[in-house]
């Protein structure tokens, strides 16, 4: 039974004075089950992941789900709990500013109340100048107020002619000029340089654990981050017991890897029940 769903400028608001405390985790879930456990573990927030729904689905990250296909999933997800959910739109789907700004729209109609919005595709980085202007068609499809736009910069994973730790603040900075709520920059795991990206980018920070780096939520938190994600380390994880069991089912028949693991009766009361959440 779906839970309800907030409202939407209370949800947006909700998530947005997350980044205002001292720092908190959000979490990436990739189905509606996934989103309902988290939710139910008691994040305040969720978010998807580009990586785990593209896996669910049989396919490699980086777009290959189109538009349709990951907004389905997606609404899933909303519909499953009733806390802010905000998503993950890859590098928006679109070729063209327009097209940003319309598959932004289109990700307000199923529910969510933020999203990532990335300046790569394809492995490299788009121009700075296109970037800005794919980030301020992002913010004019969702106004302040109903939308937390999280802007990602992929200079550390893609890489940069110059300095890289100079691009991406500025990047950032013309990021959050062009209406940005908040920075994503994955790829950096050196604490220092986490650091000086904190006390240099004009928004709260945003990086990925677990994705080239074990620093733990509270020591990103120290380095002045204010929001911690986990891209696809989740799915990742559910993925892996999933081959364990696969290979000791094929080699042994035993059932260790059922050690641990919710009672079926507890996953259906879990599913059937409206959360008091959200």
């Amino acid at each position: 039974m779906p839970t309800p769903a907030p409202d939407r400028p209370a949800a947006a608001a909700a998530l947005l004075a997350l980044h205002d405390g001292p720092g908190f985790v959000l979490p990436n879930a990739w189905d509606g089950g996934s989103a309902r456990i988290l939710a139910q573990a008691g994040f305040p927030a969720v978010a998807t992941t580009s990586a785990g729904i593209a896996w669910s689905c049989g396919l490699p990250d980086g777009e290959t789900l189109d538009l349709d296909r990951m907004l389905e999933h997606v609404g899933r997800i909303v519909a499953a709990v009733g806390v802010p959910v905000t998503a993950d739109l890859e590098a928006g789907y679109a070729d063209t500013v327009d097209g940003v700004a319309a598959s932004v729209g289109r990700a307000l109609e199923v529910g969510v109340v933020g999203a990532n919005l990335e300046d790569a595709r394809h492995g490299a980085l788009l121009p700075l100048e296109e970037s800005v202007e794919r980030v301020r068609a992002a913010r004019s499809a969702a106004p302040r107020g109903t939308f937390v736009l999280n802007a990602r910069t992929d200079t550390y994973f893609a890489g940069t002619s110059g300095d890289v730790f100079a691009e991406t603040v500025e990047r950032a900075t013309r990021y959050v000029e062009a209406g940005a709520d908040c920075v994503f920059v994955p790829g950096v795991v050196d604490d220092d340089t986490i650091r000086r990206l904190a006390a240099a980018v004009p928004a709260p920070l945003n990086v990925v654990a677990g994705l080239g780096s074990t620093t733990d939520a509270r020591t990103l938190f120290s380095l002045g981050v204010k929001r911690v994600s986990v891209g696809g380390s989740l799915a990742r994880a559910a993925l892996s017991l999933v081959d364990r069991a696969g290979r000791e089912l094929l080699e042994t028949g035993t059932l260790g890897f059922l050690d641990g693991a919710i009672s079926y009766a507890d996953l259906q009361e879990r599913f059937t029940a409206v959360d008091a959440v959200g």
